[in-house]
């Protein structure tokens, strides 16, 4: 089975490229979707996370308080870390049972920290969907409703644009219209689909 990981910094695009994708036919295997499955009201996640933090990182529903765990772990370094420590195993196994049961001619792992969680070790090529910081900060604010800060820190909690470049198997510019963004995406889909066949 070829997969085919899709990255980018925050507010890149990445959802409308792999919706693209999707339309082609193409399974995507979300690693977002996925990273909540684990903290999900009754699993093994959010009970560790419940008694780390004590019941007030839980919402009146039972479920995880999002915001508040996001502020947690954006002041404090050591608490990012544990948190990950404990959920990226989960995640992992999660990915690997959705990649195995895939039927489409290739599958997607979308997956914002594509690198930094090693999530790329399970795909043949990654596709970057790239787009500049300004573009970033303004798609971000607007779309979110966040301050221009809480992006900044974002984007410096990801891997560098740069490096995501160097990284990167193929790379798809994304500052312009929809239609550009589906055009380059096609044209992609079709170059995999042949290197497929042909192998």
């Amino acid at each position: 089975m070829f997969v085919l990981g899709v990255t980018g910094g925050i507010g890149s695009g990445k959802s409308a490229a792999t919706d693209i994708f999707s339309s082609l036919g193409i399974k995507i295997v979300d690693a977002d979707v996925l990273s909540r499955v684990p903290v999900q009201k009754g699993e093994a996640g959010l009970f560790e996370i419940e008694k780390r933090y004590g019941s007030e990182i839980l919402l009146a529903t039972g479920e995880l308080d999002r915001k508040k765990l996001r502020e947690i772990i954006f002041e404090k370094e050591e608490e990012k870390d544990w948190l990950e420590n404990l959920l990226h195993p989960l995640i992992a196994d999660l990915i690997k049972e959705e990649l195995k049961s895939s039927s489409s001619k290739y599958t997607i792992l979308a997956s914002p920290l594509l690198f930094e969680t090693k999530q790329s070790d399970y795909c043949d090529e990654v596709l970057v969907i790239d787009v500049s910081e300004e573009t970033q900060i303004l798609r971000t604010k607007t779309r979110d409703d966040v301050p221009e800060e809480q992006v900044k820190t974002i984007i410096l909690s990801q891997i560098n644009r740069s490096e995501r470049l160097r990284l990167a198997t193929h790379i798809i510019e994304n500052e312009n219209t929809l239609d550009d963004l589906k055009k380059a995406v096609t044209e992609l889909h079709q170059k995999i689909i042949t290197q497929i066949e042909t192998k």
